[in-house]
This record gives structure tokens, sequence and C-alpha cells, in this order.
């Protein structure tokens, strides 16, 4: 095992190369095998596990650039200032101003979330309201989940009442286009182009696969069977 001095420019160096490590690969730059030796090293540097991949990865506390959400990903592996996903799923519910749905959480995190939100409403840390068919996660604090609601109800009459504006059609028959061999479903388009930042409703995307006689590949899920 690497001294405390050693084991720091060690670490130093190595996530300088790479940002993203594993235990086993902690193991070889701090020539131990022993967990609590690596995580004592990692503590003394001040490091963040992965709120991906069941935090099996890990990077020093300077090296993320997190977003407007705190997240912040490399290599395929997420990380969140808010720490696991748990808390990050946590914070995202309770701050936003709209609450959020499990395709939005799912779309803008890239894992699954349904038991992390299961775990969440059972715990009562946050709520779960229905909403036009849908589940909408918000607040556990009662006031702001009906601001929340109220605020999903005029974002969902903007969105439905509003035509796409010519720029936004194009994104959709860009992913129509870019899927091509296997087209995908409304319900698709709108993950991926959440995921980009563009907020649509399924029936924003439907109506353009109607004007542009777009046949769906397979038949829409009701909403009611969207969790």
């Amino acid at each position: 095992m690497l001294s405390v001095d050693e084991s720091r420019q060690e670490l130093a160096s190595f996530f300088r190369r790479q940002a993203v490590a594993d235990l086993q690969a902690l193991f070889r730059v701090l020539k131990t095998e022993v967990r609590m030796s690596v995580f004592r090293r990692l503590s003394a540097v001040g490091y963040f596990s992965s709120c991906t991949h069941s935090g099996r990865y890990y990077t020093l506390m300077d090296i993320p650039q997190f977003d407007d959400d705190g997240l912040w990903y490399c290599q395929g592996v997420g990380f969140s200032r808010h720490g696991s996903l748990k808390s990050t799923v946590a914070h995202m519910v309770a701050e936003s101003d709209a609450g959020r749905t499990h395709f939005e959480l799912h779309a803008r995190l890239q894992v699954r979330v349904h038991n992390t939100l299961l775990a969440l409403v059972r715990g009562q840390q946050i709520g779960r309201e229905l909403f036009e068919g849908d589940y909408l996660y918000v607040s556990a604090d009662a006031e702001r989940a009906g601001k929340q609601l109220a605020s999903r109800g005029r974002q969902r009459e903007g969105l439905t009442a509003a035509p796409l504006p010519p720029p936004l059609v194009i994104e959709v028959l860009l992913e129509l286009v870019q899927g091509a061999k296997a087209l995908p479903a409304p319900e698709l388009v709108v993950t991926r182009l959440s995921a980009r930042g563009l907020t649509l409703t399924l029936e924003q995307i439907e109506a353009v696969f109607a004007k542009y006689g777009v046949k769906k590949t397979a038949p829409s899920r009701s909403r009611r069977s969207r969790r």
C-alpha cells in the first residue's frame, strides 16, 4: 500500500489521464486489494461515486464539470453533484417547476429510475400524482406540489395548443431519418428529443407523423401504461 502522500500523487496523476475508474483500477494504482484502504485514500482527496452503474465508478472532486441539473457524464458513466441516484432523483423532482415524469427522468439520467421513484414515494421523500393518465412526481410538500401541478397544466396547455414551429418539425423528421431502418415510435422520438433539451408532447409528435404520412411501426402505448 502506498503512503498517504504517494497515494495522493498517484491518484491525481491517474485521474488526469482517464477521469473515471472502477475499484479494480484503483486497487492497481494504490497497490492494495483492501477496499477500506482505497476509500480512505479517496476520502483524503475528495471523490464522487457514480449515480449510474450502481455507484461502481469513481472520480475526484475537482474533475466533474456539472451542468444545470448537477449532472456530468464521462465515458458513459454519470455523476451527480447531489450524490447517489436516489438523492439526485429526489432533488430533481423537488426542485423542478412542473414536476417530473418517469419518462423525463429516464431520458435525462440515462438510467432506469422506476424502483428509485417507488422507494422515494414510499419513503415520503417525494409525492406522486396522476396527471392526464400518467404519473407525475412532485415535491413531498403539499403546497409546492400544488404549484408544480398547476405549472404542468399550463405547460401542457401551451404545448398542446401551439403548432410546432418549422425548426422543431425538422428535429422530429431528423429523428425519423436517423432511425429509418427501424422507424421509431412517437414515444421514442419524445424521449430522444427530451434528452436533447427539446420538450414536446406525444400529440405534437403524432401530428407531425400524420401531416407527413409517416406510418407508425408499433402501436403507441396509452399514457396510463407509461410509468
